[in-house]
């Protein structure tokens, strides 16, 4: 259930969805919501069970083993992590250009890109 859902953030955060699985987990929590006439909720029991039993068949559409979510989870969260960092360092280069314009900072001296490795501040 998870990479199902956690395929949506990546599409989210703009990384691709190769399975196309976004599509089918919609797909399945519609049939879900036909099925039992009304908006799924959390807090239904019986209507996240219907629904987990339809993610387990998509899974296993896509061969998608139950013991092997772990490991996409993971893949899927280093993904995500590398996709902030490279914004993150997309968004301090721009600002450093921004500012090494900017005729009051002329006289300082520009940092090195190498040296903003995050592992500096953590």
């Amino acid at each position: 259930m998870f990479l199902l859902m956690a395929c949506h953030v990546d599409i989210w955060r703009g990384l691709t969805d190769e399975l196309g699985a976004e599509a089918m987990m919609m797909d399945a929590l519609e049939k879900v919501e036909k099925e039992i006439k009304k908006p799924l909720m959390r807090s239904d029991k019986k209507g996240m069970a219907l629904l987990m039993t339809e993610f387990d068949k998509i899974n296993g559409k896509l061969g998608i083993r139950k013991e092997d979510l772990p490991k996409y989870e993971e893949e899927l969260e280093l993904k995500i992590a590398k996709a902030q960092l490279e914004e993150l360092k997309k968004d301090a280069l721009e600002a450093m250009e921004t500012q090494k314009k900017r005729e009051e900072f002329k006289d300082e001296a520009m940092i090195d890109v190498k040296s903003l490795d995050i592992r500096n501040f953590i």
